[in-house]
């Protein structure tokens, strides 16, 4: 391997056609390139392709790029090179990106901005800021005030001709600040005053400044075709005009000579909006829209709004109408008409009257003042439940202040995209726009204002970026809401609770599915039926009080309705033991235990469920029913087939004779009704799940005692096996779970009253030569009916 110097390099691609003249600017050579003929192209190939090259094997070019003589161009693969010693001295010129500006204008305008209705929130603020800039200034330098008037902002609209006109009284601008602030795109003038504020030693930092990118004020272009810009600093002695239009490349600026156009201080912008977008000119669309956004603004903002005086006048009669009513009357006719007009006229009204109430000291605030400000807010009729007022300090530093609504939204609009929480940065309304962001959506219904100085926004302050502020912003909120529920709760008036719960019960239950970690907040406030308690809820807390000392859990059972919860058989014997079991009656509620999991270190167990432990085994009275009724279980089990899992005795029963648990680990009944119901329900999941079910009997009862004499006398009689199958349909229904046959069950029933009814009220009659004999008395026809539902059973059977 051969180097090639830098000079020899040179002196080759010197004659090069005037097509490699660009490539030869990616090598470190200052030395000029010449034109090269055609013909010499082959010779440039095949040195280039020899050994001898700078290239080496791969064709490696200088500074890494790789040269392809047939096209003149480099390509950018890294490789070592045997030059780069030689090429790593060499001078690098430096460039400026170049960029059209009319494009660049263009993209910083429509893309940057979702909604056009913005322009005004970014007006306003950089009037604010204006007006900020000349109050901290004129701490030190009282002669910038001048006499100028007060300090705000006025905004004046010509809807007919599509011109909206703001004009404030901060500090103004200078030419060289135009041209600097206005003339460079996202050059930001208040965040260029903040860093010299910083800077200043006893300045201290002014935290109500705005504005931070600098595109703020091309927001205009979204609705002008022109903007021109009229402003007077205390600085000047003149006043300047900036104009600029939507689709050009250069603005104009200078000076004001109109003595009409003159302002004392301060900055006037004036919009000539497109033809499209002339709507905006309307002063009801700008009143709208400064509520909105700007109704918060430290200073005031006011709009040139007509007005209309009631006045009455005198007008005289028709002379016509005086010859018909006749000459005679002269007192009448002296007496003139009065007409009632209304006199318009324009004056300057004041828009933001609402004061930022989040910024009170909330000791000073009452609550009266708390629920105006939650009506004219979110224009609602009905004071809140609830409020909270706070501020947080810290890594993130925010103020809010939260209501829990009178009334729940409609069930369409419970769990949709809500507007109920409004995001203000420096009290400027940013979005209401969220979807989880900073409130999950269990708790959607909660409804509040949020004022932050440092919220991680992009550049037009309309979308709330994901980042680890936003996630301890959203944990504090979540927080103060729980705080806020939780003081409904224990308040004297417990009727608050109650309409409470009836409302937004169903979105805290949601909670113990979503927000696991906030579970030990979400269980305090939870409410149930229990069966000691039919009319009223309880809480969690009540039932761990109300206890038994030997009792080790919590017991619940679901089901679709208290009544069914309360005489269902899983009760028996918690009942007589006086431990009081929850009623989930809600569809959610147990899925929503089942998530809680515990409470207070006590485990929620479904009483439904097999391997109930209610503390009171006794192990010899065990054994004994095993080795008595044991085979009678298997017995039973037998008949029953794959319809349940196994046959075990049961402890929870008292008076009922079975029961049909749920396996441990399979669905209950309640569990198995709902996933029924879903539209997208896995059918073999069911099937395996209702397969886990377990009959468990009564040792103690008349029936069983029976079924196990049946046993061991007759195991095969078809009158005992029909009655297992009567009973496991019996204690399907009884269990909450639903038949698989109905009409089957109902003939088995039917057939049951036809022999236990037969001849208790009528003479004795042979049955089986009754059904076949051809009289038509009442008798006969009932005997017939309940023989052939019989025949029906039997058939069913086999």
């Amino acid at each position: 391997m051969h180097k090639l110097s830098r000079s020899s390099l040179s002196a080759i691609l010197r004659t090069r056609s005037a097509r490699y003249r660009n490539v030869t600017a990616s090598i470190t050579s200052s030395t000029p390139l010449h034109d090269l003929t055609r013909d010499d192209d082959a010779n440039i190939s095949q040195f280039l392709s020899r050994d001898y090259s700078v290239l080496g094997q791969r064709r490696q070019g200088v500074n890494g790029y790789s040269f392809n003589p047939r096209n003149g161009f480099f390509l950018g693969s890294r490789f070592e090179s045997t030059a780069a010693a030689d090429a790593s001295d060499a001078p690098a010129e430096k460039y400026e990106y170049q960029a059209e500006v009319s494009r660049l204008m263009d993209l910083i305008v429509h893309s940057l901005y979702s909604n056009k209705e913005v322009f005004l929130r970014e007006l306003i603020s950089n009037a604010s800021d204006a007006l900020d800039k000349l109050r901290f200034l004129s701490v030190t330098q009282p002669e910038l005030l001048g006499g100028a008037g007060e300090l705000d902002i006025r905004v004046q609209s010509d809807k007919d001709n599509g011109i909206i006109t703001i004009t404030d009284s901060g500090i103004g601008m200078t030419r060289q600040e135009l041209v600097d602030c206005l003339g460079t795109i996202a050059q930001s003038g208040t965040a260029k005053f903040l860093k010299s504020m910083k800077e200043s030693k006893d300045s201290g930092s002014d935290n109500n400044l705005i504005g931070q990118f600098g595109v703020g004020f091309y927001s205009a272009f979204l609705v002008s075709d022109r903007v021109v810009v009229s402003t007077k600093s205390p600085k000047s002695d003149k006043q300047y005009v900036w104009e600029g239009e939507a689709n050009a490349g250069s603005y104009t600026i200078r000076e004001e000579t109109d003595s009409e156009k003159l302002i004392p201080r301060g900055t006037r912008l004036t919009l000539y909006l497109k033809h499209d977008d002339k709507g905006f000119a309307h002063p009801e669309k700008i009143q709208k829209l400064l509520k909105n956004y700007s109704q918060f603004v430290s200073f005031p903002i006011y709009t040139w709004e007509e007005k209309g005086l009631t006045k009455e006048v005198e007008v005289e009669d028709d002379p016509a109408d005086a010859k018909k009513d006749g000459e005679d009357d002269t007192a009448e006719k002296k007496k003139k008409k009065i007409k009632t007009i209304v006199e318009k006229y324009w004056e300057w009204e004041l828009t933001n009257e609402t004061k930022p109430l989040w910024l009170r000291n909330p000791k000073e605030v009452t609550t009266e003042e708390y629920n105006a400000f939650y009506k004219n807010t979110f224009n609602e009729y009905l004071e809140p439940l609830a409020s909270t007022h706070f501020t947080t300090e810290g890594e993130v530093e925010f103020r809010s202040v939260l209501y829990v609504p009178a009334v729940a939204p409609t069930n369409e609009q419970m769990f949709a995209k809500t507007k109920n929480i409004r995001l203000y940065v420096k009290r400027v309304f940013i979005s209401d726009d969220f979807d989880g962001e900073l409130f999950p959506k269990y708790l959607s219904f909660v409804k509040g204002v949020v004022d932050s100085n440092d919220l991680p926004l992009n550049v037009s302050r309309e979308i709330l970026q994901e980042s680890r502020i936003v996630r301890i912003m959203r944990k504090r909120l979540v927080r103060k809401a729980f705080d806020m529920i939780l003081g409904i709760s224990l308040s004297e008036n417990k009727e608050d609770y109650d309409k409470f719960w009836d409302n937004f019960g169903k979105n805290i239950k949601l909670g113990c599915l979503e927000d696991r970690e906030n579970h030990k907040r979400i269980a305090p406030l939870l409410r149930f039926f229990s069966s000691q308690a039919e009319e009223d809820m309880i809480s969690l807390d009540e039932y761990v009080e109300n206890m038994k000392p030997e009792q080790k859990d919590i017991y619940y059972i679901a089901s679709d309705n208290v009544t069914s919860a309360k005489n269902a058989p899983f009760v028996e014997r918690l009942v007589e033991k006086d431990f009081e079991v929850l009623f989930l009656v809600d569809p959610i509620d147990e899925v929503a235990i089942q998530n809680l999991k515990s409470y207070k270190e006590k485990n929620f167990v479904d009483i439904s469920k097999e391997d109930l432990d209610l503390g009171d085994k006794n192990e010899e009275k065990e054994k004994e029913f095993q080795q008595e009724f044991g085979k009678t279980c298997d017995w039973i089990k037998k008949r029953l087939g794959d319809k349940v899992a196994s046959v075990q005795i049961s402890n929870r029963l008292s008076s009922s004779p079975c029961v049909l648990a749920a396996g441990k680990f399979g669905w209950s009944a309640n569990m198995e009704r709902l996933m029924k119901a879903q539209q997208m329900g896995d059918t073999a999941s069911l099937d395996y799940m209702r397969g886990r079910r377990v009959f468990e009997i009564n040792p103690n009862h008349p029936i069983i005692k029976n079924l196990s004499a049946a046993y061991n006398n007759s195991p095969n009689d078809q009158e005992a096996l029909k009655a297992i199958d009567l009973l496991y349909d019996a204690a399907l229904v009884s269990s909450g779970f639903t038949p698989e046959n109905p009409a089957e069950l109902s003939g088995k029933i039917y057939g049951m009253m036809s022999m236990a009814l037969s001849g208790k009220w009528t003479p004795a009659i042979n049955v089986h030569q009754e059904t076949f004999s051809q009289t038509g008395n009442n008798v006969n026809t009932e005997t017939i009916e309940a023989e052939v539902v019989e025949s029906v059973e039997s058939t069913g059977q086999k």
